[in-house]
């Protein structure tokens, strides 16, 4: 969808109200993916949600062209997600959703009336995260509040920064006002337009639709438009125009724009000036012309999804070139290319969405990949590569996980196989299993690994069912090295599915290839599983991840801090760690909820504003640093004695023996 060109950040009045959301959106749009990701902004309608998601697109637009976005309401998101599964097109869809690097997502809350959408929203989430690409969400509530929503949904929420927007104080609304109708050019004069931020207390909408209808009396009448007037016009008790107001019958037309001479100005005819005038407006037309056309070719093949920069080109073009003759190759390389999709979609849905094969200007980079494709070489789904081991944090609650895939990367195949890492969501499992495949990468060049997760591993084999390509599908899954699965507990209906990880599952064990598994459950839990494929998991390793403990916590909050380039003191850190945090993902959020708390000017996060984020309050100052001051401005010798220093003061209720009268 496009973005509206009013919601700007420099349009964006910024109060108390919305204040820590506001500079979390400037965050997130001075550098996507670095910071609070993903960020959850919510509020009830008309507060500015979808202005703060918008302004974040204008300004990554404006710094970082190249960076592809896109703004989409869920009931968008929806409906395209519908349009791409009855065409048979849904990995081509997601593969398109995969190379967005900013993801703008608006009324989250309408997920209610569309439950079938938030297994694919899920799976979205967790690969953009993956990739470290940014996500920014709007919701009328909190994600905890919306009935229904998946627990792991809103655990990767949250585990970015969660921040509400509510309804504008009087000064704020005051602002919002002032701005409306200077942008419009009105004159209403400030006691009107205190008045109206005291009757209009709801929402930023109500606030425009005020001042509409204050500009719009204003422009029908002469008289000075009062607070009375502005009261009674609000309430419903529309005044009419003054006699004679600028409506009236006798109303002065409007003057001719300047520079424009006509015959009743008097003016003699220039035939010379008209001559160029003429010439200029043949060449106005004539490259106006042109590059309308160029710029409506770009905009319909970027609404397509293919790469314009031959075309963007042109409009940089200082003499007019052949637009015709340019216009046709680049369409002609786009019909080849949707050819080369629709060969690859045969074989790999998940491959015709391949950027090769949105590039008009590799050619031959597309034909290459096609014929990998059809051969049957190009390989399953690879690890993100933004989840590495050395980017996860080790402790006693994974430490014997990190070991046992430590060695699965020395000896593939021939130590823990299959290994199968259990835990609850957001304990790391899918970083670990991400990270294991990008280390079995680096230390075995040429080695195929495949690593997904179960709900595409699922929706892949029906498509490729339905096309009547299944031993092709085998024979590729069959050339990898290794498979890293995620989520297998996904596996609950799926028959068909289980039959045929059953039958890869002893592939592997009779050629010596690794398999990595995750689920939320050990094997024998798993519910999804049958007898025999549970035994065969089990007899690799099994092992379960925890919680983070506290070590483990603070190392989190350090590197957190230190990818933001903020220091800490220590007891800030320390305060982080020992909040209560039953995943990676809840300390995530804690970090992110103390930064949005720091002051911009502020390079240092405090103990004090970490707890003012996290319980709403500052520590009170402890009695040793109440009276470190003192020492430290070397006062009596003696405070350096406990013996001689008072130091807890007395209840004096409890000293009273007397009453004085």
């Amino acid at each position: 969808m496009d973005l509206n060109p009013r919601f700007r950040f420099d349009s964006f009045v910024v109060g108390a109200s919305n204040r820590v959301a506001a500079e979390a959106a400037r965050t997130v749009a001075e550098a996507p993916g670095a910071a609070y990701n993903p960020l959850l902004i919510y509020g009830r309608s008309g507060l500015g949600k979808t202005h703060l998601l918008q302004a974040i697109g204008f300004q990554v637009q404006e710094r970082a062209a190249d960076l592809r976005l896109e703004y989409l309401t869920f009931e968008a998101f929806v409906e395209r997600y519908h349009a791409s599964l009855a065409a048979g097109q849904l990995e081509p869809f997601r593969v398109s959703m995969l190379e967005t690097g900013l993801l703008l997502l608006d009324d989250l809350q309408f997920v209610l009336e569309h439950p079938e959408a938030q297994a694919e929203l899920l799976w979205l989430s967790e690969a953009l995260l993956g990739a470290g690409r940014q996500m920014v969400v709007a919701c009328d509530r909190a994600p905890a509040a919306i009935a229904g929503l998946d627990e792991r949904l809103i655990s990767r929420l949250a585990g970015g920064l969660v921040v509400d927007v509510t309804a504008p104080d009087l000064a704020t609304r005051v602002a919002i006002l002032e701005r409306k109708v200077a942008e419009r050019g009105a004159g209403i004069s400030r006691p009107v337009l205190e008045t109206v931020a005291e009757l209009t207390a709801t929402n930023v909408r109500d606030l425009v639709g005020a001042v509409n209808r204050l500009i719009a009396f204003q422009a029908v009448s002469e008289t000075p438009l009062t607070s009375e007037t502005a009261r009674a016009l609000l309430a419903g008790e529309m005044p009419g125009p003054a006699p004679g107001g600028a409506a009236g019958p006798d109303a002065a037309a409007p003057p001719a724009p300047a520079g424009v001479a006509t015959a009743a100005a008097g003016g003699e005819p220039d035939e010379f000036a008209a001559f160029l005038s003429a010439v200029s407006t043949t060449v106005a037309e004539t490259v106006d012309a042109w590059r309308g056309q160029v710029g409506a070719a770009v905009l319909r093949w970027q609404g397509e999804g293919y790469r314009t920069r031959p075309l963007e080109q042109l409009l940089l073009a200082e003499e007019i070139p052949d637009v015709a003759g340019a216009l046709a190759a680049y369409g002609a390389a786009v019909e080849e290319l949707r050819r080369l999709a629709a060969e690859v979609a045969a074989f790999d849905p998940a491959a015709s969405g391949h950027a090769c094969l949105r590039d008009p200007e590799h050619l031959e980079e597309a034909r290459a990949f096609a014929e990998r494709v059809r051969a049957g070489v190009e390989p399953p789904p690879a690890p993100a590569r933004g989840l590495t081991l050395a980017d996860y944090v080790r402790g006693t609650a994974n430490d014997a996980a990190v070991r046992a895939v430590e060695a699965v990367v020395a000896a593939p195949g021939a130590a823990y196989d299959p290994l199968f890492l259990t835990g609850a969501s957001g304990t790391g499992k899918t970083h670990l299993l991400h990270a294991a495949g990008n280390a079995l990468l680096a230390a075995h060049p040429g080695l195929v690994v495949a690593c997904l997760s179960t709900q595409v591993f699922v929706e892949e084999l029906a498509q490729t069912l339905a096309a009547g390509r299944i031993e092709w599908w085998r024979s590729r899954y069959r050339h990898a090295d290794a498979l890293l699965l995620d989520d297998l507990q996904l596996l609950a209906g799926r028959e068909q599915a289980e039959q045929e990880l059953f039958a890869l599952v002893d592939a592997f064990a009779a050629a010596r290839k690794q398999l990595v598994l995750t689920a939320d459950q050990p094997p024998g839990q798993l519910a999804a599983l049958s007898a025999r494929l549970k035994t065969r998991c089990e007899a690799g390793l099994v092992l379960e991840l925890t919680a983070p403990d506290r070590p483990m916590r603070a190392e989190l909050v350090r590197r957190l801090l230190a990818a933001r380039d903020v220091a800490a003191v220590p007891d800030a850190v320390e305060y982080l760690a020992g909040r209560p945090a039953d995943s990676a993902r809840a300390v995530q959020g804690l970090v992110n909820r103390a930064l949005a708390r720091m002051d911009p000017a502020t390079e240092t996060l405090t103990a004090a504003t970490a707890r003012l984020a996290v319980e709403g309050r500052a520590p009170r100052p402890s009695q040793a640093q109440a009276i470190s001051a003192p020492r430290a401005a070397g006062l009596d010798p003696l405070l350096s004695s406990r013996e001689k220093v008072v130091w807890d003061w007395p209840d004096i209720a409890e000293c009273l023996v007397e009453e004085w009268r």
